[in-house]
């Protein structure tokens, strides 16, 4: 029998199967295997077994061995992979990397195993008492030990009495050993909010709705409307029936809240994966979800991988969210995949958001997608009252702070009622710009094309492209003033204020800076819903389906700084910040308040923020692009080179620009735009990067075709080339 293999090298060259025999590996269609390659030994995945192969048999090398006991992908993760290499124009190899865990593939993480110990019961333990010489102590404490407590780890035997007397005892016959596998668990303790409630009308007409249907549903429901529990009881449903089910979480700080009452309903069955992780969680978790043990895989979007059999139920919750589009090779947009998935193994797909993306309800309301909504919150609670806060007025009047009159008032009787706030800025750091008032100079990155931001808790300026910290000006480097000037305001100076303001609360700040380790989300948002902090300071982490009772403000600093974003999206993506922002508050007893602070107030994406007319965005937001051929009625491509060098970006960029320009001739009357250009940021992580935009209204796939080839044709060790498709960012 010969092995259909991809060597597990990404290259374009080596994008081919290669043939070996399988002899006495063992191996089957989706194992992860060991094989010669020219000199060296390297991984590969089988993705088919045949009789014969057409190169001569005596040629062929055999499989050395194979990896795994279980084969680690399923044939419909085979299947799904090929539609993502044809779809993306990807290497295969590179493809399958994203159904394993990296560490696993390196070889760098393995099932962890301990070894224990029991008595024999081939001789009793008086016997064995009995048999002992005098003096022998702590082999008579072993005994005893293990009479009263039963089989123990031996290290902890070593480590309380003695290792030689163990293995005194092991020599005698009187214990036994055996090895068992160790379960690294993640949020050991991370349990609760699970209890089954019972839906209201608009509840149980949505998950009819959705089990109803044989399409994609987009579930959109107000904030506080009860989504999960719509979620949790799908999901009960499936287990119910033998079957799997994925739900995806835009946000790692969303993660273990969702887990938490996904862990409280269903106990062991299921199973955590994200990058947060460590290597040994991720092996452990994914290992658990391929056999079977556990059968609900959470995450973010890496987890609609999850390598789960008899999928029945795929969840992307906050659809809305960009963080659902890949940003390196393989680009892939979440909902294809989960789309294709589904089709796949006959999986429902349930899309949800209070602000669903302007592609996916034009979708809904033209019936490719079936439409579950819910216009109330759980129990009838109101939406939060948004209060608006003109801050041209406030400087007119002499008010420079961040914080508008209306603001500080609505914290302070927030705070004298015992309730919590919530503080948004999108802007982490302590100031947005560091200036030579004298001279005009800006401190920049030398990595990156972009200006640093100043962060005082560590008094150091850092580049939030590429990390890189530099020490603090002291001095212009251009023209030698002292006179440095701090623009614009972060989270860091927010939480100064605020305390300054109100000395005796405790503030909490949630940005990148304070959530690095691995539970750095979990312990700030732990810590915020135990009410052992006031107000929570931060990005737009805390706008993502939090559910915080005892939070009834929430303050919008700087709601116009998406607005102005030369991007087609910037109006979609303030209306959905604002929304989810202000869904935060008053989602217990009590109503909410938000105050809005913008030198907009009626700009109308705003004003149908305030009001949460979703229909009135989206309808003007349509006409708007239509109108003039924005997605989703066209679509943007990018093609970008980057080079180390910037002679070499320039000249790719010219044989890219010359191919592009052919089928822009071939395709002309599809075209909307075409043309050449610096990157807006021109230079990331020490790369010069330039690109190609069009917009095209129809042949999309065959255009798009045509792109994907002329990148890959001109990918190289010193260029890179890649296309992008109505991309989340053109910066």
């Amino acid at each position: 029998m010969i092995a259909k293999v991809i060597v597990d090298i990404a290259t374009s060259e080596l994008d081919r199967i290669f043939d070996y025999k399988i002899g006495y590996s063992g191996a089957v269609q989706g194992s992860r295997v060991i094989v010669p390659f020219g000199k060296f030994k390297t991984e590969g995945f089988v993705i088919g077994v045949k009789e014969t192969s057409d190169y001569p048999e005596e040629k062929l090398k055999s499989i050395i061995r194979v990896v795994d006991e279980v084969p680690a992908l399923t044939k419909e993760n085979l299947r799904l992979a090929e539609f993502i290499k044809n779809k993306y124009h990807s290497s295969m190899a590179s493809v399958l990397r994203l159904f394993l865990p990296s560490e696993m593939r390196t070889g760098k993480v393995r099932s962890k195993t301990a070894t224990y110990i029991t008595l024999s019961d081939t001789v009793s333990v008086s016997e064995m008492i009995s048999s002992l010489r005098k003096g022998a102590d702590k082999q008579l404490a072993v005994l005893e030990f293990l009479r009263d407590n039963g089989k123990t780890k031996q290290s902890i035997l070593n480590e309380t009495f003695s290792a030689g007397a163990v293995t005194a005892l092991k020599n005698k016959g009187f214990l036994v050993a055996s090895e068992e596998k160790i379960l690294r668990t993640p949020y050991k303790d991370l349990s609760g909010g699970g209890e089954r409630v019972k839906l209201t009308k608009e509840q149980e007409l949505a998950v009819n709705s959705i089990e109803n249907s044989d399409k994609p549903t987009l579930l959109k429901g107000v904030t506080g409307s009860g989504k999960t529990e719509v979620y949790l009881q799908l999901i009960e449903r499936v287990i119910k029936d033998g079957k799997t089910a994925i739900m995806l979480v835009p946000e790692i700080s969303l993660t273990p809240q969702t887990f938490s009452r996904l862990r409280s309903r269903f106990g062991d069955k299921c199973a955590i994966l994200h990058s947060g992780l460590s290597a040994g969680e991720k092996f452990d978790e994914w290992w658990r979800l391929r056999s079977g043990e556990a059968l609900i895989g959470v995450g973010a979007r890496s987890a609609i991988f999850a390598p789960l059999e008899n999928l029945g139920l795929i969840i992307i919750d906050e659809e809305h969210d960009q963080s659902y589009e890949s940003e390196s090779n393989p680009r892939y947009v979440t909902e294809e995949i989960a789309l294709e998935r589904a089709k796949l193994s006959g999986a429902k797909l349930v899309l949800g958001s209070a602000t669903p993306n302007v592609h996916t309800y034009l979708k809904a309301t033209t019936g490719e997608y079936n439409l579950a909504e819910m216009k109330e919150r759980v129990n009838g609670r109101p939406m939060p009252e948004i209060i608006i806060a003109d801050m041209k007025e406030e400087i007119r009047r002499g008010n420079i702070s961040p914080f508008s009159v209306a603001l500080k008032q609505e914290l302070k009787n927030t705070l004298d009622k015992g309730n919590q706030a919530i503080i948004f800025l999108n802007r982490r750091g302590y100031s947005q710009k560091v200036i030579c008032r004298e001279c005009g100079y800006v401190a920049k990155c030398l990595n990156c094309d972009v200006a640093l931001h100043y962060h005082r808790a560590e008094s150091v300026l850092k580049c939030h492209f590429c990390n890189s910290q530099y020490h603090m000006l002291t001095a212009c480097p251009d023209c030698g003033s002292v006179s440095i000037n701090y623009t614009g305001t972060g989270t860091q100076k927010v939480v100064d204020e605020l305390q300054q303001l109100f000395p005796t609360a405790k503030i909490l700040r949630m940005d990148n800076d304070t959530t690095q380790n691995k539970e750095g989300h979990f312990k700030i948002l732990k810590e915020f819903g135990e009410k052992k902090a006031d107000i929570l300071v931060g990005t737009q982490m805390v706008a993502k389906g939090h559910d915080f009772p005892s939070v009834t403000l929430v303050g919008i600093l700087d709601a116009d700084m998406s607005l102005y974003f030369s991007d087609y999206r910037s109006g979609e993506r303030t209306f959905q910040l604002v929304t989810q922002v202000a869904g935060r508050s008053g989602r217990a007893d009590e109503k909410g308040k938000v105050v809005l602070q913008t030198y907009s107030p009626k700009n109308p994406v705003l004003s149908s923020s305030i009001s949460y007319d979703y229909e009135n965005f989206f309808k003007r937001e349509c006409m708007v692009r239509k109108a003039s051929y924005f997605p989703p009625f066209s679509h943007i491509l990018r093609l970008m080179v980057e080079s180390e060098d910037e002679e070499t970006a320039i000249n790719t960029l010219k044989s890219a620009f010359e191919k592009a320009r052919e089928v822009y001739g071939n395709y002309h009357g599809s075209f909307i735009y075409f043309d050449k250009m610096k990157s807006p940021v021109k230079k990331i992580k020490n790369k010069y990067r330039f690109q190609i935009l069009a917009r095209i209204k129809d042949n999309y796939q065959a255009i798009e075709d045509e792109f994907y080839d002329i990148a890959n044709r001109l990918t190289s060790k010193k260029v890179l080339c890649y296309l992008e498709v109505n991309p989340s960012s053109v910066s």
